[in-house]
């Protein structure tokens, strides 16, 4: 039986690769949310309320008002959250464990490198201030490698992972919007460059990738925010 979502689940939110995971699975699945922005160049990723649920202090975090039993739960990172959502609502994440385990490997995948190595990579080459050329070439290289790997993985698919379109490709579809800034060529990788088309042409990846669009541009450029730099780069316990 589809399960129904009546009250509008909160989505604690700012419009990039790991927020637009969120956003794009939310669109595809057409339930009611509520975007509650956590404009991360101005710290408010540090306020208590939002390190209530989301203690890592990094959104996005979702709070969902009717989770399991019907009590209220809340979840911080990107790919539990996908899972969270993938389980409750049964569709994007396989039910057949086989299947599952492969959408799993290709979300761990991008959670543990095509996202904080293409991070890294685009931090080296736009904002830091001092332009080492050992990490530049460090993280490019490995950029590369990873975008390979995708390549190679969908010659001859449709979709990442259980031959059919699932969270995994949600979780990796924002952060190769980035290519040009990461410093990649989509010529050279024919089937990822195809398969973002595919993706693209979803209204639901369009609407998610849309969310908080003019929210963010009213803001100044990260590359020039110097304020906004010391609040995202350079954290330390607090």
């Amino acid at each position: 039986m589809p399960v129904t979502q009546t009250a509008p689940i909160e989505l604690h939110y700012w419009p990039t690769p790991n927020g637009w995971k969120i956003s794009i699975l939310l669109e595809e699945l057409g339930v009611p949310y509520e975007v509650k922005y956590v404009n991360i160049g101005k710290g408010e990723q540090f306020r208590p309320e939002f390190l209530a649920i989301a203690p890592n202090n990094r959104m996005p975090a979702i709070v969902d008002p009717e989770g399991p039993g019907g009590a209220p739960i809340s979840v911080f990172e990107s790919g539990a959250i996908l899972q969270y959502l993938g389980r409750k609502f049964g569709v994007f994440y396989p039910a057949d464990e086989r299947k599952r385990v492969e959408v799993d490997e290709w979300l761990m995948w991008q959670m543990g490198g095509f996202g904080p190595m293409l991070g890294q990579n685009h931090h080296f080459r736009i904002y830091a201030p001092e332009k080492i050329p050992y990490a530049m070439d460090r993280y490019l290289n490995e950029t590369h490698r990873l975008y390979g790997v995708l390549n190679k993985r969908l010659e001859g698919r449709e979709y990442v992972a259980a031959s059919e379109y699932t969270i995994a490709d949600m979780a990796i579809i924002g952060w190769a919007q980035g290519w040009k800034n990461q410093g990649m060529d989509l010529e050279e990788f024919p089937h990822v460059k195809a398969w973002k088309a595919r993706l693209e042409e979803r209204p639901a990846v369009q609407r998610g990738l849309a969310v908080g669009r003019e929210e963010r541009e009213r803001q100044a450029s990260l590359a020039e925010d110097k304020d906004a730099q010391k609040v995202l780069f350079g954290q330390r316990a607090r």
